[in-house]
């Protein structure tokens, strides 16, 4: 009853009348003054945190306003009110009264592109009731800082990289590094002469290289099987999926810089000095699911002649005719198709749409700098930063209109360096003999995110290629998205084998 009571002030003192007569938010800092995108997040529950939501466009997402604030410092308060951009109601006026939950973040991370990213300040969450037609303030205060990045703790398996990048600092002017999670085989102890192939994963969109923590707990199925008897004997690395624009998808970019020459110069040299590795293309595998399935394809047609075979699941899109349900080369907007209904940008297994497009962005225009998608760090934001160019103010260049969604035409030919079926159509002479027989893909034809109709367009392209492709891609009838045609054990022991074979005809 006491902490009842002790809430119902925290509200009282919460409210004060507006001068401006309208419902807005007050955000002071009180950590340090910090620059970066101030967000206000309004969630119908506070577990997970309202900060926790961020990125969410489905049915249930919290409402979000975000604007930009400078130097933000505990001298002065930063207005979030019906002027900020807001997602998914338009403005704050549209917001429905009723009780939630607030919490504001300050993104100032510049070199990793999300909102829990080091050194991002955030308030506490707050119980409030909320109503646009009345005249209160609601005050917040950023006391909170997201922690310096500390490499976690590692144990007999487990080992973590974290070095700095001269390519990327040199390409951004200031340190950039580079990160990856290790999983040794079993048994890497016991014989200190022996050498192993490189399995390199890379997961879904975002995926930081920590993530080996949960493939390696306690009882964890990937835990039993890697340390079977009867597993391949592998050295894992987990790539990072974090960056100055989100993901930097692990290949060169006019926004990104040379992440993949990052890659392949140095962090895989650095990890197979380091562990024992053996140090030849054949001994270099790929495998990634979803943004990692689009990563690993990219990185054998980009550089084929340093790894070895690919294992690609449900692929973002690999033929730019089909950007999900975009066809970025004769469509002319994004969010509507030539009828005016609204692009799907996500279903579930039944078919029912979740959410647009159009609704997608405009979450992700809340987050990025000037309300634009393109510096959101979301998923649609990296996709244009790694895809499209570098404009004179040194930002990418939208492929469309933030509000509008018509497509700018002009940045097309700087896409096409990424459509990976025209990559391959118009390489194919060249690729053709590195790439045969390299190439396992599996996509469930229910994709969550219309991904099979890029792989269907990519695979007509490869059954007709001349000299033969000999790829393998698996369909999943009525699976959904990230569904694989083989088991994890079943994928290794290709994997070993294809190292095997390809080291006896060498």
């Amino acid at each position: 009853m006491r902490a009842a009571c002790i809430a119902g002030l925290s509200t009282f003192l919460l409210f004060q009348t507006s001068p401006a007569g309208r419902l807005h938010f007050e955000v002071t800092n009180r950590v340090a003054p910090a620059s970066g995108r101030l967000l206000v997040v309004v969630a119908k529950s506070e577990r997970p945190e309202p900060r926790n939501t961020i990125g969410d466009a489905g049915p249930n997402a919290s409402t979000m306003l975000g604007r930009e604030v400078n130097n933000l410092g505990a001298n002065a308060a930063a207005t979030i009110d019906n002027t900020a951009a807001a997602f998914p109601i338009q403005n704050l006026d549209e917001l429905r009264a009723g009780e939630y939950y607030v919490q504001a973040l300050l993104a100032s991370n510049r070199d990793l592109k999300s909102p829990n990213a080091p050194g991002n300040l955030y308030s506490d969450t707050l119980r409030v009731h909320l109503d646009p037609r009345s005249r209160n303030t609601v005050r917040l205060e950023l006391t909170k800082s997201i922690s310096s990045e500390e490499l976690p703790a590692e144990n007999e398996f487990i080992k973590y990289i974290k070095i700095q990048s001269d390519l990327l600092s040199r390409f951004h002017g200031r340190p950039i590094y580079v990160r990856a999670g290790i999983i040794l085989p079993k048994d890497y102890a016991v014989d200190e002469n022996r050498r192993y192939p490189l399995r390199i994963h890379i997961g879904g969109y975002g995926t930081r290289y920590t993530a080996i923590e949960r493939s390696m707990a306690p009882g964890s199925d990937f835990r039993r099987l890697w340390l079977s008897g009867d597993t391949p004997r592998l050295i894992y690395v987990q790539l990072d999926g974090a960056g100055p624009y989100g993901d930097p998808y692990q290949v060169n970019s006019d926004n990104n810089g040379p992440y993949g020459d990052a890659l392949t110069k140095e962090l895989i040299p650095y990890i197979e000095k380091r562990f024992r590795a053996i140090p030849e293309p054949r001994a270099r595998v790929l495998d990634g699911e979803s943004t990692g399935g689009w990563v690993s394809l990219a990185l054998k047609i980009f550089y084929p002649e340093f790894f070895n075979a690919v294992w690609s699941s449900c692929p973002d899109g690999v033929d730019f005719r089909g950007l999900q349900l975009i066809n970025v080369y004769s469509h002319r907007n994004a969010y509507f198709d030539d009828y005016g209904s609204e692009r799907p940008s996500k279903r579930n297994i039944d078919g029912r749409v979740e959410f647009t497009i159009r609704d997608e962005c405009q979450m992700e225009n809340v987050l990025g700098e000037g309300d634009s998608w393109t510096l959101s760090g979301q998923q649609w934001g990296a996709w244009n930063a790694t895809y499209g160019p570098r404009g004179a103010d040194g930002r990418p260049v939208p492929l469309w209109h933030s509000k509008t969604g018509v497509i700018n035409k002009s940045a097309i030919d700087h896409w096409k360096r990424y459509d990976l079926r025209l990559v391959l159509q118009q390489n194919w002479e060249i690729l053709g003999s590195e790439l045969r027989g390299k190439f396992h893909i599996s996509v469930g034809e229910a994709d969550s995110y219309y991904l099979n109709n890029a792989v269907h367009m990519l695979d007509e392209f490869l059954k007709n290629a001349d000299p033969p492709a000999d790829a393998r891609i698996a369909y999943g009838r009525g699976r959904g998205h990230c569904w694989n045609s083989l088991s994890e054990a079943e994928m290794m022991k290709e994997m070993a084998l294809a190292v095997q074979e390809t080291g006896k005809t060498k």
